[in-house]
């Protein structure tokens, strides 16, 4: 019986983890994505955003980032920064 207990709470704690660090929900398509597909000059970039199923296009706006177009399936931004790759800080 102890076993069992320990089994599933050790199955819980992992199912939390690989929420909680997203890539998970990022690979099912349930979270939207973003990565860099150009460069246009030292001080600017593209980006070009998946639709996740829960949440839609994600929002860059409040990265100084300006949507640009929309073309097979993807949202693409024109951003004046480097854009961090993870949204929690390390360290």
């Amino acid at each position: 019986m102890l076993l069992k207990i320990l089994l599933v709470g050790a199955l819980v704690a992992g199912a939390m983890y690989a929420v909680k660090d997203g890539s998970v929900l990022r690979r099912a398509g349930l979270v939207g994505s973003c990565s860099a597909v150009a460069a246009q000059g030292p001080e600017q970039t593209v980006q070009r955003c998946r639709k996740g199923r829960l949440e839609g296009y994600p929002n860059l706006e409040k990265k100084a980032c300006q949507s640009m177009y929309f073309s097979g399936g993807y949202e693409y931004w024109r951003c004046l920064a480097p854009i961090v790759a993870s949204q929690s800080p390390r360290g």
